[in-house]
């Protein structure tokens, strides 16, 4: 099992959804930069259930660091994290263990793991995993708030809800950024809010649930960071992203709408405004895997919570019978709100990697230079 991810920075992951807890292992990090505590909670507090909305499972998720911090600074060894997990219900696992539940990983994991997979609440395969990932990404977007580097994500889409885009200028886009950090639920439109969650509860009283897109901002990312092809800007984040359990599409810039325009129509015009920009942002802040200095747009698509209350159809893997599956326990009919932070929190990972590997890329540089 692949658990861990990244080059100059890297991240494991471990733990099950109703094992004793759960964590993250961050190694790599530089030494020397100051952690806010309170700034983990106040992430942590955007990716728990909270209300009729998401799931009754309400965790503490307390933040414990236990080794790679010190008098409030990162110590430069490894940082790990844990966090308990306190309100689990398994025996509403145990009594369908067998039967397969459709959306969700049980078949590839048995086929997998031949039946030595923890199955309660989805074992590793769960999103409880993303948890320590957003303790994790709320250092690394510290760190890269000390280079005025600042990440936002906010809902889309909700079913067939759609919220306003984010501005194409820069400095109405910082602002919807950091008004988008403060909010529990992420939306430009405060009535789309109320509307998205509205659509929400009736999914719930359905019995169902819904999914929907969530647009993704990086803003002062300097031009030149990232790698053509396999380590490129897309390439990293992309991988990050489609690590989160739900996800099933990614897009940068116009993505997908490049389909159906002419090359006229998608190209960037190169301006002059004291630094070199482009007019439009149909690429999304990247050219050749590239940084060229524009915000990066990102689009994550999240589908509806498999976990729903209807009478479904099924198999029992173990008699290999037809069977139909009425799913108990506590389910979100909704994950997008919560989610948004878990890809905020992903995306910093990816640039903080990216930019160490930049920075590592220029000191070698200098010294070539030097010698010449």
């Amino acid at each position: 099992m692949k658990n861990n991810f990244g080059t100059n920075i890297s991240m494991t992951i471990f733990g099950e959804s109703h094992g004793p807890c759960i964590g993250i292992t961050l190694d790599g990090l530089p030494s020397g930069f100051k952690i806010n505590l309170e700034r983990i909670k106040e992430d942590m507090e955007k990716r728990k259930a909270k209300g009729s909305i998401s799931t009754q499972r309400h965790e503490d998720d307390e933040v414990e660091i236990i080794s790679g911090f010190f008098n409030g600074y990162t110590t430069g060894t490894s940082l790990t994290i844990l966090i308990q997990n306190k309100n689990t219900q398994s025996k509403d696992y145990s009594d369908i263990q067998y039967r397969l539940r459709p959306g969700h990983a049980d078949f590839s994991a048995y086929e997998k793991y031949h039946g030595f997979q923890d199955y309660r609440g989805g074992g590793h395969f769960s999103g409880r995993l993303t948890a320590p990932i957003v303790a994790a990404g709320s250092i690394c977007r510290q760190i890269l708030e000390t280079k005025n580097i600042l990440i936002g994500s906010h809902i889309e889409q909700l079913y067939a809800l759609h919220d306003a885009p984010f501005s194409n200028h820069i400095d109405e886009l910082k602002k919807q950024i950091q008004t988008l950090n403060k909010k529990e639920f992420a939306t430009l439109d405060e009535q789309v809010a109320q509307n998205m969650e509205q659509a929400i509860l009736e999914a719930k009283n359905e019995q169902d649930s819904i999914g929907g897109i969530l647009e993704s901002a990086i803003i002062n990312l300097p031009a030149g960071i990232g790698e053509p092809f396999f380590d490129s800007i897309e390439s990293i984040l992309a991988h990050l992203l489609f690590s989160i359990p739900a996800v099933k599409g990614v897009s940068f810039g116009a993505g997908f709408q490049m389909a159906s325009k002419k090359g006229s129509e998608a190209n960037d015009a190169f301006i002059m405004n004291d630094i070199i920009q482009t007019k439009t942002n149909n690429n999304g802040g990247i050219n050749g895997g590239i940084s060229n200095g524009m915000p990066i747009i990102i689009h994550t698509c999240i589908k509806p919570t498999p976990s729903i209350y209807k009478t479904q159809e099924t198999v029992d893997y173990k008699t290999k019978e037809s069977q139909t599956l009425n799913i108990k326990g506590r389910h979100d009919p909704c994950i997008l709100h919560r989610a948004r932070i878990v890809v905020d929190s992903m995306i910093a990972f990816g640039i903080l990697d990216l930019l160490m590997s930049s920075n590592a890329n220029n000191i070698l540089e200098k010294e070539i230079q030097h010698e010449s």
